[in-house]
């Protein structure tokens, strides 16, 4: 057929959309060389949601985003939530007519605890103008619960070593799980070099076997919404992912249950409300 039988384009039924009709605005804090939350959390979320980042400058990964080490020093993840910095980049989000605030970091909560994780919310609770924040272990939490899982696998990112990996296991045992799985992924230590293949064949014959109820991937930079669809179907479990998690809890917290229902290629998740709700 020639281009000149080809029928006229349709004209779009209205003008193009440029972001600003939102419903919901969510904002994240993300380690500065980190492209994971940004690039997931966009995936994730429906037309009526847009994400907005503040960086912290974080001395575990170097620019261009590569690990400083194969497996990350505790003294960065502390400091990538001690004062001044987390709290003036949650300020400076909140500043932003914003409906939910996340923060983009597993491996702190890990390090610092139940209790201090409380401790650090409630520090950050007055920069935030009455914005709920969330952030990835207490999504993961609240998900947990909303699935009915007890028994739990938690699969780290590569460059976590084996104590903060013990440490996670810690910290949802503190919550009352049972962790039957935990440890780091035994894939390159790079956040470009996992994939959904990669990544979803580490699950499948390293932690399946352990008959979790459900599944977390740790870790907001590790590659990995894109396993969710396919191993649930797969194994029959729940798969969670730290960006996927984050995504799910801060639209409840921003009374957007609708949107989040709206969110059917990323798992079973988003078919359920936190208890809380």
């Amino acid at each position: 057929m020639s281009s000149a039988t080809l029928p006229p384009p349709v004209p779009p039924s209205g003008p193009p959309s440029d972001g600003w009709d939102a419903v919901t605005r969510v904002g994240v804090v993300v380690p500065s060389a980190d492209i994971g939350p940004e690039a997931e959390l966009q995936c994730l979320a429906p037309d009526s949601v847009t994400i907005h980042a503040s960086r912290i400058d974080f001395g575990g990964m170097l620019p261009g985003g590569h690990m400083v080490a194969e497996k990350i020093p505790q003294d960065p993840i502390t400091a990538f939530v001690e004062p001044p910095a987390v709290d003036n980049a949650v300020t400076l989000l909140a500043d932003s007519p914003l409906h939910a605030l996340v923060l983009g970091f597993t491996s702190s909560s890990y390090v610092l605890g139940v209790d201090g994780e409380n401790a650090l919310y409630e520090r950050l609770a007055p920069r935030t103008r009455g914005i709920p924040l969330t952030g990835t272990a207490r999504a993961a939490v609240a998900g947990f619960r909303a699935l009915g899982a007890r028994r739990v696998a938690v699969v780290n990112p590569p460059w976590f070593d084996d104590k903060l990996s013990r440490q996670g296991e810690e910290y949802f045992e503190a919550q009352g799980f049972d962790v039957v799985h935990h440890g780091p992924v035994g894939l390159p230590s790079e956040q470009t070099a996992i994939t959904p293949e990669n990544l979803s064949a580490w699950i499948r014959t390293t932690v399946a076997g352990a008959r979790p109820d459900a599944v977390l991937v740790a870790g907001n930079g590790i590659r990995a919404i894109g396993t969710v669809r396919g191993l649930e179907a797969e194994l029959g479990f729940p798969v969670l992912t730290a960006n996927q998690v984050a995504l799910w809890h801060a639209l409840h917290l921003a009374g957007a249950a609708a949107a989040a229902a709206r969110v059917t290629d990323y798992g079973r998740l988003f078919r359920a409300v936190p208890k809380e709700a």
